[in-house]
């Protein structure tokens, strides 16, 4: 498959010039634009909130991306050097037309992914240094991490403050599955909860609609 990756930053940017530039540069190559991906975006957005993102998560081997310049692809170098690494590690190419770059399966690319590779790695190493760094600080100067001691759980969980409908539902005697439909979580999801927070009425069968009028019409 060969792609065509179009990308402009503002809605008062235009596409078709991009687009004419491809077209003219397969013609030349004898190549045919399989599938276009275009889209109004910033450059600076990473590409996984992207479509070139999906792109990328269905690329194949021997896949081909086309774009104007590698610009098109990211803001910074680190963004264009992990996108090329993926590229090469899923064994698909990308040629840019400005650029004049050819990323294929060859010695220059290899050296070029390992490079990117390295890169990215001595980034993450890095972001974890700086981050360890960060809390040895704020333990230093006496500041506590993580979860407030004494605060509750569930205030944080997904179906807190929904007891009065879970109530109402399971002496509709509706299933786990039906329930967890109802609050859009899974149904083991809402067992849980019912047997962690609500104990008293794990055996729900004997429950009075009357005791929860309330509930009741929340349904």
């Amino acid at each position: 498959m060969i792609y065509g990756y179009i990308r402009v930053s503002t809605d008062k940017q235009t596409l078709e010039n991009q687009i004419f530039e491809i077209n003219n540069f397969c013609k030349k190559q004898g190549l045919k634009i399989d599938g276009w991906i275009s889209e109004t975006i910033s450059g600076a957005k990473n590409y996984d909130k992207r479509r070139l993102g999906k792109l990328l998560r269905k690329i194949k081997k021997d896949d081909l991306i086309i774009c104007v310049e590698l610009s098109r692809l990211g803001r910074n170098l680190f963004m264009i050097m992990e996108i090329l690494n993926i590229c090469m590690t899923k064994e698909c190419q990308v040629w840019t037309i400005k650029d004049g770059y050819r990323l294929g399966d060859d010695i220059q690319a290899k050296v070029l992914a390992f490079a990117f590779g390295l890169s990215a790695e001595i980034e993450r190493t890095l972001l974890s240094q700086r981050t360890k760094e960060a809390m040895n600080r704020l333990k230093a100067e006496g500041r506590k991490l993580g979860r407030p001691v004494g605060t509750f759980y569930q205030e944080s969980y997904k179906l807190y403050g929904k007891e009065g409908r879970i109530l109402a539902y399971m002496n509709l005697g509706l299933s786990w599955t039906k329930i967890g439909k109802r609050l859009r979580c899974h149904h083991q999801t809402v067992q849980r909860y019912v047997e962690k927070y609500m104990p008293e009425y794990t055996n729900f069968n004997y429950l009075n609609p009357a005791t929860f009028p309330k509930a009741r019409e929340e349904v």
